[in-house]
């Protein structure tokens, strides 16, 4: 009897807890484990694969993945998307870690075990201080500024403490342009610069955990159309529908007619007059 009255106390403390699963309250060595009717003929990775797909898209400071999660939300509404920016450092980490399962990088990055695809260039801009000499001009050469001091972003933990060190006057940074509008630090200007290298922007993946869905988000960011026949989701194609059914019957065929032939008309080609009239 007391062990039917423990059970019976712990069924009312499960109460309100969705499903009456097991939670930290109600240590789950203190309740008899039992069957339910339906778990019999549940399979044993049922559970596992009951729980959503969800993608997890990780991007560094200067990519707008807008346009691509408004058209995956289009094509994939089954299928959550969770998007969230991560530092330089990390982007190949989170791939490496688990915690995302496509990263938005900037090349170069440590490709082993990973694919990658590279999508477009970056424009480099030199940042000053406000009220430096650049900020006259619209577009500045990098042999231009020679004499110029430049700081180390990554030294410095990252565009945005390099772009406060540099509104104090201390140096120059050079950084993509989408990074230096991310960030938008007060009193500094930023101007396209020439003769400096180019950063890379791509999207990587783990090469082990390729699957339809990640397959599917590849497809939308290179530009496939929902039709394409490389597209996981692409739907069906239509199959032409088979002919009619002959209806005219069975009876005999008539013989095709065949062409008369009449004596060649004599006033044919000879222009508005006739014989009769001894004209030719």
């Amino acid at each position: 009897m007391a062990g039917f009255m423990d059970w019976e106390f712990a069924e009312v403390m499960l109460q309100g807890y969705p499903g009456g699963r097991y939670c930290e309250d109600v240590p789950s060595h203190d309740i008899p484990q039992t069957t339910g009717p339906g778990d019999q003929d549940q399979p044993a990775g049922q559970a596992e694969d009951a729980v959503p797909r969800m993608l997890r898209i990780a991007y560094v400071a200067g990519v707008t993945p807008g346009k691509w999660i408004r058209r995956w939300e289009e094509r994939m509404p089954d299928v959550p998307l969770r998007a969230f920016m991560s530092d330089d450092g990390a982007q190949v980490a989170v791939l490496r870690e688990g915690s995302a399962d496509l990263s938005f990088v900037r090349l170069p990055v440590e490709r082993e075990g990973l694919s990658v695809i590279p999508l477009y260039e970056e424009q480099p801009v030199v940042v000053a201080p406000k009220g430096h000499e650049i900020s006259v001009f619209e577009e500045v050469a990098l042999a231009d500024l020679e004499q110029e001091s430049f700081l180390d972003v990554a030294a410095l933990g990252g565009p945005e403490p390099a772009l406060q060190v540099v509104a104090t006057g201390a140096g120059l940074a050079i950084l993509p342009m989408s990074v230096a509008r991310h960030f938008n630090v007060k009193d500094t200007v930023a101007r396209r610069l020439t003769g400096a290298p180019a950063t890379e922007i791509a999207v990587a993946w783990a090469s082990d955990s390729t699957d339809e869905v990640i397959e599917e988000f590849i497809g939308i960011v290179r530009g496939r159309t929902a039709q394409s026949s490389r597209q996981p989701s692409a739907q069906p194609v239509k199959t032409k529908k088979e002919p009619k059914p002959d209806r005219r019957g069975t009876g005999a065929k008539k013989a095709p007619k065949v062409a008369q032939r009449y004596a060649p008309n004599p006033d044919k080609g000879r222009g508005k007059g006739s014989r009769k009239k001894g004209k030719r």
